[in-house]
């Protein structure tokens, strides 16, 4: 009997401990519920209140001589509440949006599924249709009144004012579910920069958002400014960018290299702003705006000529002889040459039973009738002279030394240019080839990266930055589009020069070298009435055709303009990369081109490159 009474007394408090934690379970529930979590407060006041974004004007972009080139333009977006829709004709508003019963069904499904808007509830506002024109617009803003639970955001899209630069503005497109979850800034529906400044300068283009809080009757319609907008906040316009570029050089530029692939980059030698920057096969960046914009960026990106890729930073090539100035300048900083030292050359460099070809000129020669005829002989001597000299104590550390100049000129890491997507190039060291030969190897083991081939790859950029260095006789500034920001500074890396490892002295004797290629060498077809014009070839070797390269810079004296010129199977330096070189050197320095250079600018524009199999 006590047992009994024993067992009745523990089952009592057994079953009072549970009744004791579900009461415990329910009051911690309720009190995340109520006080921590604010899920039912945010349903609660949705009933009431309708929080409505104002979406901030996006900043524009302006050229160097204050001409428009990207402006917004209105644009609308229909919304709607799912909890809120309610016997809505969906006939009548498929036949307002001009799309069929399937198209209506197909976007409601996608809008509902987690998987595609993870972000999906009944009570948040969900966009239908982005992207109205005004008369859309206007055609179902008369039938609004007709769909309860539907509404319209003003937004704006991107016009451009010239069909010209497209890959560098970049465009606009839908934030992606990753970007909502890293940046509380967005939700769903946002617009967001895709690639090009776009996307380089998102935060400072993009503003601030308002919010107008609207209060809602119990059948959930707006009944005005809650407070008379009291608590309203006002939308804060984006920061306008003013480039470098100068748009009249851009579309001279992208005319030039019509029916060619490969890229034109011109900049400021005294402040790194880039003047124009061509890719080519290029596109109008209107393509990818309005509705159109996701059907026409497939389109693009099928193209298999790429004009969705950025040439200019992303491309690396070969930079063939417009290389050598940058071993004519290792070789004088480090006492390997004088200007006065003299190299043969046979039809080209001979060393035991290696040979590699050069054309037809003086032999021998000295550096600068080297760097005016692009002898390559000059340059493998002086590598090899420079691998076996005695102030290094073995062919690693000559290389290591010669990798070391090659950095400090910009080559082998990223510029840090103000887009994205910027290539490193190819710079080897003497780990690289150790990898690769072990201890057998030296100077004409790798001697064809004294002539620009080999290992060494370059962007354009790099090449043009090189002419500005050459121009500046020793110092860049990383080169970048953007000039000023409206109430805003640039980032440091753009106001402050760098230094190369080479002396003013060497520069000055490379200067000279260039000079003589425009008045009496390889260049000659750069030579511009009354500009002191220098230059420097390049034909870089191809499986297919060579490319046609030119680097080069105005005025000898007062450098305005560094030009790099690459055009892939486009032959010789001096069949397309000289004569385009020249023309937008001529069309900066005097503002306009001369009726013979207008006649030789028409005649390259037609000029074709065929690619494939086809007849180049």
């Amino acid at each position: 009997m006590r047992n009994t009474k024993f067992n009745l007394e523990k089952r009592k408090f057994i079953l009072g401990g549970i009744v004791l934690l579900v009461l415990i379970t329910y009051v911690v529930r309720l009190f995340n519920l109520q006080v921590l979590s604010d899920e039912y407060k945010s349903k609660a006041d949705s009933n009431a209140f309708y929080k409505k974004t104002i979406y901030p004007a996006r900043g524009l972009m302006y050229d160097r001589n204050g001409n428009l080139l990207v402006y917004n333009q209105p644009a609308y977006d229909i919304t709607f509440v799912p909890r809120e829709i309610r016997g809505i004709d969906t006939l009548e508003i498929c036949r307002t949006l001009n799309i069929t019963r399937e198209e209506f069904d197909e976007r409601m499904a996608r809008i509902k599924n987690k998987r595609y808007n993870p972000g999906y509830s009944t009570y948040t506002e969900q966009v239908f249709m982005s992207r109205l024109s005004t008369e859309e617009f206007a055609k179902f803003q008369e039938k609004l009144f007709m769909f309860p639970g539907f509404g319209i955001q003003k937004r704006s899209i991107r016009q451009y004012a010239y069909s010209a630069a497209g890959v560098l503005f970049g465009d606009i497109g839908e934030v992606s579910q990753k970007k909502i979850d890293k940046d509380p800034y967005y939700t769903r529906g946002d617009y967001i920069g895709s690639q090009g400044l776009e996307a380089s300068y998102e935060e400072i283009l993009r503003g601030e958002k308002g919010v107008e809080l609207l209060l809602r009757d119990a059948y959930g319609r707006i009944q005005g400014n809650y407070r008379n907008g009291a608590l309203d906040t006002m939308a804060i316009a984006g920061k306008n960018l003013h480039l470098g570029l100068d748009i009249e050089l851009q579309m001279l530029g992208e005319r030039l290299m019509q029916n060619k692939i490969g890229s034109i980059v011109a900049i400021e030698p005294a402040t790194g702003e880039i003047l124009c920057m061509v890719s080519a096969p290029s596109y109008d960046p209107s393509l990818l705006t309005g509705r159109q914009r996701g059907e026409n960026h497939k389109l693009l990106t099928k193209d298999s000529r790429k004009p969705l890729m950025n040439r200019a930073v992303m491309g690396t090539y070969p930079p063939g002889s417009t290389f050598k100035t940058s071993q004519a300048l290792t070789f004088l900083q480090e006492d390997i040459i004088t200007p006065q030292t003299n190299f043969p050359c046979s039809m080209g460099f001979r060393y035991n039973k290696f040979k590699l070809g050069c054309h037809a000129h003086s032999s021998p020669l000295g550096l600068y009738p080297a760097i005016a005829t692009s002898c390559n002989a000059y340059f493998c001597w002086g590598l090899v002279r420079m691998f076996s000299s005695k102030r290094y104590e073995n062919v690693q550390e000559a290389m290591n030394t010669w990798r070391d100049y090659m950095v400090s000129m910009g080559f082998g890491y990223r510029l840090g240019i103000d887009l994205p997507g910027e290539a490193r190039g190819m710079i080897p060291n003497a780990q690289y080839y150790g990898r690769h030969y072990g201890n057998y190897w030296n100077a004409v083991t790798v001697i064809s990266i004294s002539i620009g081939q080999g290992e060494v790859t370059l962007t354009p950029l790099q090449i043009a930055n090189l002419g500005a260095t050459i121009a500046n006789r020793g110092t860049y500034i990383p080169p970048h589009l953007v000039k000023r920001i409206d109430g805003d500074t640039l980032p440091r890396i753009y106001q402050t020069p760098k230094k190369t490892m080479v002396e003013r002295e060497a520069y000055e004797d490379v200067v000279k070298g260039m000079r003589e290629a425009v008045l009496s060498g390889t260049c000659r077809a750069a030579n511009i009435p009354d500009i002191e014009v220098c230059g420097k070839t390049g034909t870089a070797e191809n499986k297919g055709k060579d490319h046609s390269v030119f680097m080069g810079f105005a005025p000898m004296n007062n450098p305005q303009i560094a030009v790099a010129v690459y055009v892939e199977n486009g032959g010789f330096g001096a069949v397309y990369g000289v004569p385009i070189g020249a023309l937008l050197m001529e069309q900066y320095i005097n503002g306009k081109l001369s009726e013979e250079s207008m006649k030789k600018a028409d005649e390259i524009q037609k000029r074709v490159i065929y690619y494939g199999d086809g007849e180049r």
